[in-house]
């Protein structure tokens, strides 16, 4: 076999090698067992530092070796797609800004009452899984800038792999919810902006101090888009 075929063969090995090594990583301690064993050994700072430092490793791998597997062209939307691809990408800003850190009873924290005021969900009156639907966002934002095969399975699976997440926590909370659900839900939706445009939440919750920092992030986020990882995602003037 000629070396190119050699090579090629060898960046595709790369890129389904650490897309395995990705999932596993996360299926593995999402097991209650396992994850309680880490938890109980390392303490649950250390877990979730250990665990989070391991994910943007291997993602970073997983990024990178999509970059070396051999370009297979798919499509190409043109500038359109690009300034396209930025606005889902400030949407998936807004969900990340307004959902990290705060009390969501529908998280893999599990239900909150105590700390979670139905009355004023906050981001949550966009949808109750601000983070799952930023990663799907964001897959989808890529999905258009990045029209070759190898991207397409990278982006298209983590996709698919966070829809899957968020229906599997919406059932683990309706099941842990119980009498409680209903009251939990009100004034949020699964669908993003379904109980904002229906008017079972108010669009007032968005106004947060927080929120004064999407513009910051998403601009830094722009700037350091070519020197980081290549390519400017803004289309050419």
């Amino acid at each position: 076999m000629p070396d190119q075929d050699g090579r090629k063969v060898s960046g595709w090995e790369e890129f389904l090698g650490a897309a395995l090594v990705f999932l596993v990583s996360h299926a593995l301690p999402a097991r209650p067992g396992i994850r309680i064993r880490l938890v109980s050994l390392l303490g649950r700072w250390a877990y979730l530092a250990l665990y989070s430092a391991v994910s943007l490793a291997l993602f970073a791998w997983l990024i990178i070796a999509a970059g070396r597997a051999p370009y297979v062209w798919l499509w190409f939307w043109g500038p359109h797609g690009l300034w396209l691809a930025n606005g889902l990408m400030a949407l998936a800003l807004l969900l990340v800004i307004g959902g990290t850190a705060i009390a969501n009873p529908f998280s893999l924290g599990g239900l909150a009452e105590r700390a979670y005021n139905p009355a004023r969900p906050g981001i949550l009156a966009v949808t109750r899984h601000p983070l799952l639907w930023a990663m799907v966002l964001w897959s989808l934002a890529h999905l258009i800038a990045n029209g070759d095969l190898a991207h397409v399975l990278l982006f298209g699976s983590l996709g698919v792999f966070s829809v899957v997440g968020i229906l599997a926590m919406e059932t683990r909370s309706r099941m842990r919810g119980g009498a409680l659900w209903s009251q939990m839900i009100r004034g949020t939706s699964l669908v993003p902006f379904a109980a904002l445009l229906t008017g079972n939440a108010r669009w007032r919750e968005l106004l947060q101090l927080r929120m004064l920092l999407l513009p910051v992030v998403w601009g830094g986020l722009i700037l350091l888009h070519r020197p980081v990882v290549g390519v400017s995602p803004l289309p050419p003037v």
